[in-house]
Order: C-alpha cells, then structure tokens, then sequence
C-alpha cells in the first residue's frame, strides 16, 4: 500500500522527529527542572509543588534508592498508588538514578499483584498505605525485598496532610488494618535520601525505562518493554502535533487518567513537563463532585480522557456551567470516542474532542487526528511523524487502499518486546518491525484511519484492556463451572463490559455466586458485567470454544 500517510500532515508537523536532544528521561526531566525552577508542576488536593521542589524532592528519593538501599542501576522499582504528588516524586526519582519503573494498579487483586511483582523482579515497592493489605498478602511469594509506604496526606503540608490522613484511616476508614515491618515511610526515606550522596549515572537511549504491564493471548500479563528512546519519541511526535495549538502561555494540563495508565503516564507526565506546564492530579475522578471543584479552581487548558470520562462529566451541570474560555485541546483515546460524545462536548465547551490511537505496545501514540479538525468525524486520524502504517491481511500481504486489514505499526515508540515472552513477541512484531494490533481497520484517499473491527477478543473497558482468557482462568476455578467463555459486549457507559457464558457442572450455581467468586480475584473492570448460563458454547471440530461465535451473537441483539 502506498504510504501516502506522508502527505498527510497539519501544516507545520514535521514527517519526522528529531531524537538526538535527550538520551534518557532522567536528561529531559533534569532540563525542564532547570529550565521552569519557579514553574508550578504538580497541583494535588490544594497542595503545590514547583519544578525546583521536585527536582530536590525527585533527587532525595533517587539517593534513597541509590546510596541507603543500595540498588544496583538497572533495579525494577514498583510504584503502586493512584494520582498523588509522590507519585512523580517516585517515578522521576527512580528514572534519573537509572532504575526500571514498574506501574501497578493500586486496585489489584493480591493475585495480580503477585504475578506482576514476580514477572518484573521488583527488589523494591513504592505503596499508599490503602493499599498495603493487598501486599501483606503476597509478599512472601514476592522478590520484594524494601518497602516504601505513602499516606495520602504526605506531601500536603502541616496540617493540612495530618487531617486528611486522620479522616482517611479513622472517619473513612480507607485504610485497612496492615502489617508490614519492614516498611519505610516515604517521608522518611526522602529524609534518609536528603542526607545521601546521588552519583550521576550513564543512561542511553536503549536502556530500559518501564515495564509497562498489559494483558496476554495466555491469559497472563505481561510487560511490555519501554526503553528511554520509545517514551522520548512519543513524547517528541505528541509534541510536535500539538504545538499548533498552544502558545506561549504556561498551560495546565487536567490529570484524571491514572498515571500507572500508559496514556496519561506519556501524554500528560512526560509531554507537558517538557513545555513546563503544571498538572492537576485527581486522586479519584469517580468523585465527580470533588472533580468538578477542583476544575473550577484552575483555569486548565487541556484535558486528556477517555469516552466514559467524558460523557460522566457532560452529565454534570456544574461541570457545563465551567469557564471554557482557556481550554485549548481536548484529547481522548484509550477507547472510542463516540459521536454522541463528542458532539455534547462540542457544543458545551466550544471545542473538538480530538480522538487519538495507541496502545501501551506504542508508548501509547500512533494516530492523532489534526487539532483544527472542525468536527466529529469516526477516525482515529493520522499516523503521526516518524511512524509507519500498513494494513494487511491474514497473510501478511499489504490490502489496497480502501480495503480492511490488520493495522501494522512502525515506528521508533514501538516496545523492544515482551519481558521474558521472546514466543509472545513474536506474535505481534513482524520479521519487518511492524507491530500487529489486532485491529481491523480501513484508510481513506487522505490517509485517515479508522477502526472497523478487532481481530483479537481482547476487551476494552472504559480504555482498560481486559483480556478473556485471564477472566475465564478464573470463573474456571468455581468448583461449580464446568465450561466457560468471556466476551465484551456494548455498553453505553464502559464502551464494553465483559459478559460470560457458563455451563454448569453445580446446576445451584447462581450468577451472583459467580460475580463474588470474581471480585475476591479481579480487578473491578475485569469483573462480568453480565453472566448468562447455556447447555453447551459453541466449539470448532476440535473442541476449541468459539468466543467470536457468541460476540457475534451478542452484537447482533445489540444491532
């Protein structure tokens, strides 16, 4: 297929970008600190922190890491907590000393903690202390060998933080009794760190930044490999697509996307610290009161989400009635953006809702649409600068313009691989260095992309990848189930929700005795939405069970 995604560029963008300025993130972030010193950087439940503090707060927890803990460079460093000012702290602390950041979703369940710990070889865990119980549970199973404990209030300021971590653990009760010795308190490991040497360290561009953690065809999750030069490249290609559309103003860029989401990790940690734009972290977005107070607060100039983030804040009237007059760009992605939505936020804050593409294979950005797009259009846009795009067949052959064919990545924000999954690698990165997604998709005589199927049964909840086998691993361990598929089927709030079809081996088995199995094991997002119990599923002449025969079924109804 011709490449003709090359003439199809905003004025302006660059065809290609420029990787040569930074050699690591720990070199980008030491330049935007120098650079914005007096900038604010990170806004959290009222408190503030400047660049300049968070470079000192940054290097006192790097020096922790390096000369109390002894950590040789290279060392897997687990960061388990939602959207809070030690969430940077601890991230841009590891990278700069030469540490491999893992994300953890604060919400697993000790089962997929125990997996993700184990896989990685995290020596040490950065943890909010909610959460604490959960690895109580499995740390004995785990290469943990240091633990480094948050509390909420923290980095708030006396006594501001000594309130909120009362009423969290004492009137709200959030915090679950815990035993943990070894554990450090993060205020006083960023004291031990202070009084610590930081030896400069060499970093380059293929070293290994993060193991980013995403599902698998086995039903078990794995780390996708992010060195230094993937989340330099997509923040460079994000960068050079949205300039256009700021100016010079400091800007302030909405955080209520998860940080341990590759989507807000890159788009909002990394992009915006390069330009020296503060961002607002909301612990909690699903407090959608709280939220909207504190939107009221800043005048913020852009805002990333997902669809149901979206449509949950268009049915907010304090929201709609916000000052819109600063907002600049308006980015969703991690799922689809549906017309509806986009169309109610057009005309309730007097901007496009742009709709990106990418996956935690691609660091996240592959497609953006133009920002001066004037309307909602079904695309997911342009392949951004330096990146390839084919469409092919299931025999690998490049499909004619206008036809459907798997969509094919190249580009320098493609992963290394899989951590120790050379045969899952393989299945997704070609001989030729194109990543295969999984998506089907069609490109227009401009070179506008848009998704018109999935050839994976991979599930997206709400921008979260949900994947059957790990669903169907688990509902299989209910002594009560003798057969069982997982399939995502529409939902107006979720995109998705994960619905399963059971055959009984215990005929009193009963849906909610299923759904509670679920929750002791899954992640909230993970959990089925719906349960329905058959006779038989539908299997191949080999006995394999067909999941795409009963999404088939389901999308059907739903038509």
């Amino acid at each position: 297929m011709e490449k003709i995604w090359l003439k199809s560029y905003q004025e302006g963008i660059p065809a290609e970008i420029d990787l040569s300025e930074f050699q690591s993130l720990g070199e980008l972030f030491e330049n935007s600190v120098a650079k914005y010193r007096d900038h604010t950087a990170y806004i959290s439940m009222g408190a503030e922190i400047t660049y300049g503090e968070l470079d000192k707060l940054s290097r006192d927890f790097a020096a922790y890491l390096q000369s109390i803990l002894k950590l040789p460079q290279g060392s897997r460093v687990a960061v388990m907590m939602p959207n809070i000012l030690q969430y940077p702290i601890s991230v841009f602390g590891a990278l700069r000393a030469g540490y491999v950041v893992v994300n953890v979703n604060p919400l697993y369940t000790p089962r997929e903690l125990e997996h993700q710990l184990k896989d990685s070889g995290a020596e040490v865990i950065v943890i909010l202390e909610n959460f604490a119980v959960t690895l109580e549970q499995v740390l004995a199973q785990t290469p943990v060998k240091h633990i480094v404990l948050a509390r909420l209030g923290d980095m708030l300021g006396f006594p501001r933080g000594a309130v909120v971590n009362f009423v969290v653990k004492y009137v709200k009760k959030l915090v679950p009794a815990w035993h943990l010795p070894r554990a450090t308190d993060f205020r006083t490991a960023l004291g031990k760190g202070a009084a610590a040497d930081l030896k400069a360290v060499t970093v380059r561009q293929d070293d290994l930044a993060f193991l980013q953690y995403t599902g698998g065809t086995t039903g078990v999750s794995k780390g996708a490999m992010l060195v230094h030069r993937n989340i330099l490249a997509n923040l460079a290609q994000a960068h050079a697509w949205i300039k256009p559309a700021l100016n010079e103003q400091q800007h302030l860029v909405v955080t209520a996307l998860p940080l341990y989401h590759i989507f807000a990790l890159t788009a909002n940690c990394f992009v915006f610290i390069k330009i020296g734009a503060a961002n607002l972290l909301i612990a909690n977005p699903r407090d959608i009161a709280v939220f909207v107070a504190e939107l009221k607060k800043y005048p913020f100039t852009v805002l990333t989400g997902v669809n149901t983030l979206f449509n949950t804040l268009l049915n907010n009237e304090a929201f709609c009635a916000l000052d819109f007059s600063r907002l600049k760009v308006t980015l969703g992605g991690g799922m689809a953006v549906q017309r509806a939505v986009a169309e109610r936020w057009k005309t309730a804050t007097g901007k496009p809702l742009i709709e990106a593409y990418g996956l935690t294979e691609t660091s996240p950005a592959a497609t953006i649409n133009p920002l001066n797009i004037p309307e909602y259009s079904g695309s997911i846009g342009l392949p951004i600068s330096s990146t390839e795009v084919a469409l092919r067949n299931d025999a690998g052959q490049d499909v004619p313009l206008g036809e459907r064919g798997e969509l094919c990545i190249r580009g320098p924000q493609v992963m290394k691989g899989y951590y120790n999954r050379p045969d899952e690698t393989a299945k997704v990165i070609t001989a030729d260095g194109f990543l295969m997604t999984g998506d089907i998709a069609v490109m227009d005589e401009k070179g506008f992309l848009r998704i018109v199927d999935r050839k994976k049964d991979m599930i997206l909840v709400s921008g979260f990848n949900v994947y059957p086998n790990e669903v169907e691993d688990v509902v299989a361990l209910h002594p009560g189930v003798l057969e069982v598929a997982a399939v995502g089927v529409p939902n107006e709030k979720s995109g998705e929700v994960v619905k399963i079809f059971v055959v009984k081996k215990d005929p009193a088995l009963t849906a909610e005795a299923l759904i509670a199995h679920c929750r002791e094991h899954l992640t909230g997002y993970k959990v089925p939405g719906q349960v329905e119990f058959r006779n038989e599923l539908p299997k191949s002449n080999v006995g394999k069970i067909l999941r795409r025969e009963l999404r088939d079924e389901m999308l059907k109804k739903a038509s």
